[in-house]
């Protein structure tokens, strides 16, 4: 896997050298040299005598031995070619950035799995095939334009090499610099997952960056995200992600709600709230949260907004208001008058803060020193100035530079002039600083940035349970759901508050069940998946006489093969939910329950384990969360012990991951309470499912 070789070579060889730079080997060339790269480099073409001024190798036998071996020809050609690099010239790294590999055909996977099989016999690192390479401080491995570099940059990870050019294309434009990058194209041996390991194993706080942006269009190792992402993350670092392919072609069948709506996409979207990754769906979006990351961190959640421009100011007014933040009014601050002195008659210094068209740049260095030092709650400065090209605004942007430096309060400045002030803007860039040039989209990044979820500690504390009854109960059991009665036992070894209930198959002991529990009561089908569907669903049953009429009723539905009784409750419908998908593990879901689970669909998903702060996240971020806490004179439900029986599904999955889908629906919540009345639990052993 990743090696110094790959990290740090001293020698490196591009296969495919061209004299032509309008292809990938005669640019792998020329940015090879152009970078200053120490070592020695080697060429190898079965037609050049020299390549770019490099003596040219005609046969890989004749080449010394190489620490890195960079592959630009036919992947057809490939194998014979690493084969001798990596059994007789001691080559230890590899980047294939040609195509034609598994992702074309049966053929080009063969090749694929060949030039694996030798590489991973001599311990060898893989990047690629089918990438644009990869490029770090030490090396430029890329056939494409190179960013401008800096080892505080960027660290981006890219499964598709066009997506990797086409984010760096957005991302210099802004001033974006780049640490590093890694176009893992096919994965065939190192992955995205697999980089995020290495950068987290190898982490060094004091020189490498913090900021790390990646692409996935598949994610095959959940779990060794998971952990390195939020590794990374409680260190320091900041990640964000795209991961594409989040529409499926057609429904999954599903025996459960749970099963319906626990998609793999919700899995993505789980694995990414547990490990604190954000997730983008545009590369415009994924710069647009890097250039937020690369800012000093907001402490607080009141901005200042600065401008010339009234209406930009309003437009990014509503999307911080909207999305959480605070633009408090200065109006009745002592200051504010003060500051008025300072600008022309008609500024307002309100918040926005609009200095006019004509302001100039000693007005807005007064303006960002009052919100720096006087406006104590003011915690952030977002400073939009464009210009109409009737004068340079070079003093301007040379003022928000100097502050940038200066002030412990984050500024973000917005400068939307790119064709007017263009000349302007490039100085501010050179100087090292990164700009946004569209007001809402700085506002829409500032809110997915401040409102991501934090990252859950390493270590969770768990639930006591009967964890030696759990396991007998799973052990036993068979694949397929568990009958009424045993997943009774099951939440109870667990410790989930559950409704009394028996399962009877004749009016006898329905009756007998009846007295015992007390009027009213429910009846219900045992043996269909859905009782609502087939009407096997009696509710607040009176009187004996009505026992009897609906166990008979009940008893002719097809599929039954019992009754199950319970005393009639009363509450707000609730559901709790869990499911295995493959390699990510469980899922645990939440929301409002009964048919309300059908219709309005407000769920949110944790991935399993839970602490209880994140299913505290989970219930008050429901859409109806009002309905919880009460509404209208309506009694909501106790949310404590919602939250509980949240984390102590998330901790029996644990226990028994052979548990492949659970429905607790509904489940009644009242002020003192939140107790089970329903449940559905399906037993799959001898799966991967975790």
């Amino acid at each position: 896997m990743i090696n110094e070789q790959l990290i740090n070579p001293k020698s490196i060889v591009i296969v495919g050298a061209s004299n032509d730079i309008r292809k990938p080997g005669g640019k792998l060339l020329k940015n090879l040299l152009d970078g200053n790269y120490q070592g020695e480099i080697y060429v190898m073409n079965v037609k050049e005598d020299f390549v770019q001024g490099i003596k040219s190798f005609r046969d890989a036998d004749e080449l010394p031995d190489v620490d890195l071996g960079i592959m630009a020809i036919p992947a057809k050609l490939s194998p014979p070619v690493i084969k001798t690099l990596a059994e007789k010239k001691k080559t230890r790294a590899f980047i294939i950035v040609s195509a034609g590999f598994s992702e074309e055909s049966e053929e080009g996977a063969k090749y694929e799995k060949e030039i694996v099989d030798i590489i991973n016999s001599v311990d060898g690192c893989l990047i690629g095939p089918n990438g644009i390479g990869f490029l770090n401080q030490n090396y430029n491995g890329l056939f494409t334009s190179l960013p401008r570099l800096d080892s505080k940059g960027i660290d981006f990870i890219s499964g598709s090499g066009a997506v990797a050019v086409f984010t760096i294309d957005a991302a210099m434009p802004k001033g974006l610099a780049i640490s590093s990058i890694w176009s893992v194209g096919n994965s065939a041996q190192v992955g995205v997952e697999d980089v995020i390991k290495y950068m987290d194993e190898h982490f060094d706080p004091e020189k490498d960056s913090k900021i790390k942006l990646l692409y996935f269009e598949s994610i095959n190792k959940p779990q060794m995200l998971l952990k390195h992402a939020s590794s990374l993350i409680r260190k320091g670092c900041k990640i964000a992600a795209i991961k594409s392919g989040s529409s499926e072609a057609g429904s999954r069948a599903a025996s459960s709600h749970t099963g319906a709506l626990a998609t793999p996409d919700i899995a993505v979207e789980a694995l990414f709230k547990k490990a604190g990754i954000i997730r983008c769906y545009s590369r415009k979006k994924l710069v647009s949260v890097a250039s937020v990351f690369s800012h000093k961190e907001v402490k607080g959640k009141n901005f200042a907004i600065i401008t010339h421009a009234g209406g930009s100011a309003v437009m990014l007014t509503d999307v911080l208001s909207n999305g959480g933040f605070n633009v408090p009014c200065l109006n009745e601050h002592p200051a504010s008058k003060e500051l008025a002195k300072h600008l022309f008659p008609g500024s307002s210094v309100s918040n926005p803060i609009d200095f006019l068209a004509t302001g100039t740049a000693e007005q807005l260095d007064t303006i960002i020193d009052y919100c720096e030092n006087k406006f104590e709650n003011i915690d952030a400065m977002v400073i939009i100035f464009g210009s109409p090209g009737l004068f340079d605004v070079t003093s301007v942007y040379n003022v928000i530079n100097e502050k940038m430096k200066t002030c412990k309060k984050p500024i973000f400045p917005v400068l939307p002039s790119i064709v007017n002030a263009k000349k302007e803007i490039e100085h501010f860039l050179s100087q090292g600083r990164i700009i946004f040039t569209d007001e809402v989209v700085l506002g829409r990044a500032l809110v997915k940035v401040y409102g991501a979820p934090k990252v859950p500690p390493e270590k969770i504390d768990q639930p006591k349970m009967d964890i030696k009854k759990i396991r007998e109960i799973i052990d036993n059991a068979s694949n397929g759901y568990l009958s009424p009665q045993v997943a009774q036992e099951l939440l109870k070894a667990a410790d989930i508050p559950i409704v009394e209930e028996a399962v009877v198959t004749s009016k006898e002991d329905a009756i007998k069940i009846v007295e015992k529990f007390g009027y009213p009561v429910v009846m219900k089908v045992v043996g269909t998946i859905h009782k609502s569907d087939v009407g096997g669903v009696s509710l607040n049953i009176q009187n004996k006489e009505n026992v009897e009429k609906e166990f008979e009723k009940l008893m002719n539905i097809e599929g039954t093969t019992g009754v199950l009784i319970q005393p009639m409750l009363s509450g707000l419908e609730l559901f709790v939910g869990t499911k295995n998908e493959p390699k990510f593990g469980h899922m645990v879901l939440c929301g409002l329950g009964g048919i309300f689970i059908e219709v309005l669909k407000d769920i949110n998903y944790g991935l399993a384990p839970l602490t209880k702060e994140e299913s505290f996240e989970m219930i008050r971020k429901l859409k109806n969360y009002k309905m919880v806490q009460g509404v209208r004179g309506r009694e909501g439900a106790n949310e404590d012990i919602f939250a509980e029986i949240i984390v102590k599904i998330s901790n029996l999955v644990k226990i028994a991951p052979e548990i492949y889908e659970m429905d607790l629906n509904p489940l009644l919540g009242k002020k003192d309470r939140v107790i089970a009345v329903d449940s559905r639990i399906r037993i799959e052993k001898d799966n991967d499912l975790e």
